[in-house]
């Protein structure tokens, strides 16, 4: 048996890997190296069942980072119960395989309830009196009170939104990766587990915003590479060996698609008015798209609009394939949860889950960082509203308001969709773009590129030595 540390760098292909990244590089040279056939789509939920069971979505049943839930008529995105994935994970087997076998799960996906020895996952807490209290969520309940004294809060509000990988008042653009990984070193140092997983976010940001090439980019690898070259280190000492991959890369993009406005247009979607404001009603819709990056699963609750549905997309700008059927189960999407229809983007194009016609009508939601209320993912939300003249000021008086016990909305998003410059989801034309794997020791690779799904093989393989 050996210790193993999976690494996951958010966003890393190896064509980002060059004078930026010295600690990535001779990590490479020094081990073993192969790309990723990236899951589809190709979003950390998705990606990161398919590594952890070795199995595709028809199987776990995660198709996308959310869904509708046919059940309930609701979307619902980004939960944390490790219940939802169907299939036997890494850890199942490990476990009955080696005695005294340990795991600990820092801020991979689906973290809670899932049978790992210690876990950490970034989880609000909602109070009756209507606040938000940022916080974590951890297993067992005392590891979150003593790494909180040892480490600090962790920085959530630069997790995901307008501060997250930039430096701010709120801390430094790499805040939550450096946290995330010093509560590594944490678990490490008082449990010493078998197996770690380790998530590191950093590059998500703005290559999301301004795509993996903008004039910054050089910084943000260099911050990442810092980071993944100081864990690598301290890991050696203590005899882990690490495994650095990735979940996707990100692509750049200039076309946003709205789907479900096109479906608007033909009379299919249904919109109830709910204090003179839109909302998107899926159970009594004909037919919508719940978008999630470059992928989007289209539902018919009218499947005699099957064809008409599927020739409208299929000559929509933006859009590269109509997948149902066979091709559907082809992509291994063939689970009741996944769309009718699975439609994937064009290279430079990606989904909005936009369904208002006039920004006046949009919900309140949209214009707030509300990744549960959205029945889509929405990548504007890195962005503050340019129409803002003292952005700083208009946040500085929405948290006075709310100090003040006042109802109040942050509403600093804005609704341009063409501000999003990065994307992910389709599976990269060039492989260059495909999502990278290293390991620490030459000759532990046999290929050059592995799917996703071999991921869960090599990982188990390493620990059992």
């Amino acid at each position: 048996m050996k210790r193993v540390a999976v690494i996951d760098v958010v966003g890393l292909a190896g064509s980002l890997t060059g004078p930026s990244t010295p600690n990535l590089n001779a990590f490479a040279q020094a081990g073993s190296r192969a790309s990723i056939v990236p899951a589809l789509p190709a979003v950390t939920c998705t990606a990161q069942a398919n590594y952890l069971t070795g199995r595709q979505p028809t199987a776990h049943g995660i198709v996308a980072n959310g869904w509708y839930h046919r059940e309930l008529a609701e979307v619902h995105f980004w939960k944390q119960s490790d219940h939802l994935v169907q299939s036997p994970k890494l850890w199942d087997e490990l476990r009955s395989l080696v005695p005294g076998f340990t795991c600990a799960k820092l801020f991979w996906w689906y973290n809670m309830y899932s049978a790992v020895d210690f876990s950490i996952t970034p989880r609000p807490i909602y109070p009756a009196d209507g606040r938000k209290v940022f916080d974590i969520y951890t297993w067992p309940f005392g590891i979150r009170t003593e790494i909180k004294r040892d480490l600090g809060d962790f920085p959530f509000p630069a997790f995901w939104g307008p501060a997250a990988g930039v430096d701010s008042s709120l801390g430094r653009a790499d805040a939550v990766s450096r946290w995330i990984a010093a509560s590594a070193k944490w678990i490490e140092q008082k449990h010493h587990p078998t197996l770690s997983l380790v998530y590191l976010p950093h590059l998500d940001y703005n290559f999301q915003r301004f795509g993996p090439h903008y004039p910054g980019a050089a910084r943000d690898l260099a911050q990442i590479d810092q980071i993944v070259g100081d864990l690598v280190s301290f890991y050696r000492t203590q005899s882990v060996d690490v495994v650095v991959l990735s979940e996707y890369a990100i692509t750049p993009v200039e076309t946003p698609v709205h789907l479900n406005r096109l479906f608007r247009l033909q009379g299919w979607l249904a919109i109830k008015e709910e204090l003179g404001l839109e909302l998107l009603d899926p159970g009594a819709s004909r037919v919508f798209a719940v978008a999630d990056h470059q992928v989007a699963h289209v539902y018919l609750n009218d499947a005699s609009l099957l064809p008409q549905v599927r020739a409208l997309l299929e000559r929509s700008a933006g859009v590269a394939q109509v997948l149902s059927g066979q091709d559907r189960a082809a992509a291994g999407l063939d689970h009741s949860r996944s769309g009718d229809l699975v439609v994937v983007a064009s290279e430079r194009a990606w989904f909005t889950y936009y369904y208002w016609l006039d920004d006046r009508l949009a919900p309140d939601f949209a214009r707030t960082v509300d990744i549960h209320r959205k029945p889509g993912y929405d990548p504007v939300e890195l962005f503050s509203d340019p129409s803002l003249t003292l952005p700083q000021l208009h946040i500085a008086w929405r948290l006075l308001q709310k100090r003040l016990g006042l109802r109040m909305l942050m509403d600093i998003i804005p609704l341009d969709p063409t501000l999003v410059r990065g994307s992910h989801g389709r599976t990269p034309t060039n492989p260059e773009h495909y999502p990278i794997l290293l390991l620490s020791r030459p000759g532990q690779l046999r290929a050059s590129t592995v799917d996703s799904t071999a991921v869960f093989s090599t990982i188990r393989n390493l620990v059992l030595g």
